[in-house]
């Protein structure tokens, strides 16, 4: 059978498969990307059977569905929304990391593994999922939430400080000495600069190259100018989820509105085999070793992030049930874990960091869903109305 068709067999089974997981998850109610994952599992190096052939496709694929879903994340905000929120998040962006990267970085020095495995693991349990939590966002109807802009903001400050990271971390795996590393964050700073001026600066020239009112023209300009600056972005050791984000925020008006609603579509398909990717990438054979230590980390950092987000949200005045919410969203990680759990498995750090990083943001991409659903159960908003109730002084009404 040529390769051609088994790919076609492959791909076409898999979303046939994907579409029924959907449909369950939403009978149920719940968000279909723990579906989405386990049947990525499944179908992984150690599941039942291999997708050798499609392979390829579903990396190509989940590298686009993460350009997607944060280039219409930033279709939501504005340049001058996005700085605002940035500026009132700074503390809480410093808040996050030393709550998720130092847990890490302990973990890694109790494993043995070193400074260099306990700089790797603090980056692995720090950053979280911008996909998954975008897809999260999107399901459970939140985009309008007073509280999601705390967490974008919380989001793009993690994203942008990997712009920092990265570069020192490849640089102290691969034994760089001290000017080779400082060049190559330099250069990434600067790309970030750059792409972040351009948007703040000429975003309504940019809207103006494309027409709101043709359709295909508009589609294929937006998504095409998104990828492009994705992989400029991460051909200069930037996030490509930042280049996208920040070109959605460029675009505005009209443009912004129309193509926000033709690229749906899109964005959900591309999203679902984002997640079956993760899945996919991960030998299910490694789990055993690795899911205790991975769960224990997992329920320690899943912790740390909901205090992260109700601080967050606290200190913008939110309410607590929307503290809670910003909380319960930031706990999935993703694909900044596996990005840089490869990079030190390939540097020869420790060939267990890869699976026990996988294994970890499973349990946090299953979870994370479900405790994100959990503030819109009745329980939950019957507590929260006894602790508002609480909180009410009792006035003296007799004398």
């Amino acid at each position: 059978m040529h390769e051609e068709t088994l790919i076609l067999i492959e791909v076409g089974a898999l979303l046939l498969l994907l579409s029924f997981a959907g449909r369950f998850a939403a009978w149920i109610g719940q968000s279909p990307i723990p579906f989405y994952m386990s049947i990525g599992l499944l179908f992984g190096a150690g599941g039942f059977i291999g997708l050798d052939s499609s392979r390829p496709f579903f990396q190509t694929g989940s590298e686009i569905g993460v350009v997607l879903l944060l280039l219409m994340l930033g279709l939501e905000y504005s340049p001058t929304e996005l700085v605002g929120n940035l500026k009132r998040s700074a503390i809480s962006g410093l808040w996050d990391a030393l709550l998720n990267a130092i847990p890490g970085a302990v973990f890694g020095l109790l494993m043995g593994w070193g400074w260099v495995g306990a700089l790797v693991m603090a980056g692995v349990t720090w950053v979280s999922s911008s996909g998954v939590i975008a897809k999260v966002l999107t399901d459970l109807g939140r985009l309008g939430n007073r509280e999601t802009p705390t967490v974008l903001s919380i989001l793009v400050i993690e994203d942008l400080a990997m712009a920092f990271y990265l570069p020192v971390l490849s640089a102290v795996v691969i034994g760089a000495s001290l000017v080779q590393g400082a060049i190559t964050v330099a250069v990434a700073i600067g790309s970030v600069l750059v792409i972040l001026l351009v948007a703040l600066r000429f975003g309504k020239r940019i809207s103006r190259v494309f027409s709101a009112e043709h359709k295909e023209s508009l589609v294929i300009g937006v998504l095409g100018l998104a990828m492009l600056i994705a992989g400029v972005a991460a051909a200069v050791q930037v996030s490509s989820a930042v280049g996208a984000f920040l070109v959605g925020i460029a675009i505005s008006g009209q443009v912004a509105q129309n193509a926000e609603k033709l690229l749906q579509p899109l964005r959900d398909l591309f999203a679902a085999i984002f997640f079956v990717f993760f899945g996919l990438s991960t030998d299910a054979r490694d789990i055993p070793v690795v899911i205790l230590p991975a769960l224990a980390l997992a329920v320690v950092t899943m912790s740390a992030k909901v205090a992260t987000g109700y601080i967050a949200a606290r200190r913008a005045g939110i309410g607590r049930p929307g503290r809670w919410r910003a909380g319960f969203a930031l706990t999935p990680r993703g694909e900044f874990s596996i990005i840089i759990a490869a990079m030190a498995v390939s540097a020869g750090v420790n060939p267990l960091i890869g699976p026990l990083a996988a294994t970890y943001m499973l349990i946090t991409v299953i979870a994370g869903p479900v405790l994100a659903r959990l503030t819109d159960t009745r329980l939950f908003k019957d507590r929260m109305r006894g602790a508002s109730t609480t909180a009410i002084p009792v006035v003296n009404q007799g004398r």
